[in-house]
């Protein structure tokens, strides 16, 4: 059976170029600061973004948790949109290890309202944990795959740092909201102190995620990486495929953000599946089923049988996730609309028999 796999962009694979890279790797010991390139990925990392200073992670996750330690200490208090991945997806570690209170706001599209996040920031005086952070996440996951703009960024910026804490972006995706957006990375990053990218998602790297931000920060954050395991040794290995995706995979995305809107353009023209498809804008691609046609972890396994894999938000949410990545070809669109109709037009004649 011919899979397509759908599920997640971290199922991409290396390129033969990366390979290639990885084999011939000058190394050293990373935790010394003498592996050359972990050193050159870091450099070419944080020039990408705007930066000054970056470190280089296993993980997305452990990049946006060491940006958030290195800027937050325990007892304080740290504001996420309710959706947000670091708030939903990220084991609640910054709660678990970090002594850290989190506060919420309403996010049902990537950005949250201006006047939500001045609400939850609280004052500096009295009883109240001290906000020291504000979490922002683009391109916005649970959202869809959504964008939020550098001015729109600037905005919240402007509102945290008036009040005195600071701006962390989740930024795993970012080079997919630049080329969404006609802008650079840099210029989305701009007005925040630190951003946490991937390597591993539609940039194609085995493995490895990226902290960028000011010199005094990313010092922090290093001493946050040690305490949480993350030092590495001979990394030059992996970071060689991560400078060769840094430096060749971005202006490709456009070709998964055109297919995810092929794939969101014939979802809509499905009876029974619920999409807005002009809101697809990036490589995510959202959708639920229409209430009585067929459970959506039922949907799940029987598109897998198929041979198409997909995802749900958030476990047992209604919605269904289908993301395009380089592995993904037009072809594979076709086939995969081909399995969801056949999918839907049986649970929905069986619905009425």
């Amino acid at each position: 059976m011919n899979i397509l796999e759908f599920r997640s962009d971290t199922f991409t694979l290396p390129t033969d170029e990366m390979r290639r890279a990885m084999a011939a790797a000058e190394v050293g010991d990373d935790q010394y600061g003498e592996d050359p390139t972990v050193n050159r990925l870091e450099d070419a990392s944080a020039a990408a973004v705007g930066k000054a200073a970056a470190v280089f992670v296993p993980s997305g996750m452990m990049g946006n948790l060491c940006g958030i330690l290195a800027q937050a200490e325990r007892g304080e208090e740290v504001v996420f949109g309710d959706m947000a991945h670091i708030y939903q997806n990220e084991m609640g570690a910054f709660a678990v290890l970090g002594g850290l209170h989190g506060r919420t706001v309403p996010n049902r599209v990537g950005l949250p309202a201006l006047d939500d996040i001045a609400a939850a920031i609280r004052p500096s005086a009295g009883t109240y944990a001290r906000t020291a952070l504000v979490c922002l996440e683009n391109t916005h996951n649970n959202c869809g795959g959504t964008v939020i703009t550098a001015a729109e960024t600037k905005a919240v910026a402007d509102l945290a740092h008036a009040r005195g804490a600071r701006v962390h972006l989740d930024g795993a995706r970012i080079f997919n909201a630049a080329v969404a957006l006609g802008t650079t990375a840099a210029a989305l990053c701009a007005p925040v102190d630190t951003v946490q990218f991937c390597f591993s998602k539609g940039l194609s790297a085995p493995v490895g995620s990226i902290l960028c931000g000011d010199r005094l920060t990313v010092a922090k954050a290093r001493r946050v990486r040690k305490t949480l395991g993350g030092a590495m040794r001979q990394a030059g290995v992996i970071a060689a495929a991560a400078l060769v995706a840094l430096e060749t995979m971005a202006d490709r995305l456009a070709e998964d953000h055109a297919n995810a809107k092929a794939l969101a353009v014939g979802l809509a023209r499905i009876m029974g599946v619920n999409i807005d498809a002009a809101g697809v804008v990036t490589n995510i691609v959202g959708f639920e089923l229409d209430p009585g046609v067929m459970e959506a972890g039922t949907f799940q396994r029987a598109c897998a049988e198929h041979g198409l894999r997909l995802s749900r938000y958030l476990g047992d949410s209604p919605r269904i996730r289908m993301c395009t990545h380089r592995g993904t070809t037009a072809a594979d669109v076709a086939s995969a609309l081909t399995v969801v109709a056949g999918v839907v037009a049986t649970a929905r004649e069986a619905s009425t028999n």
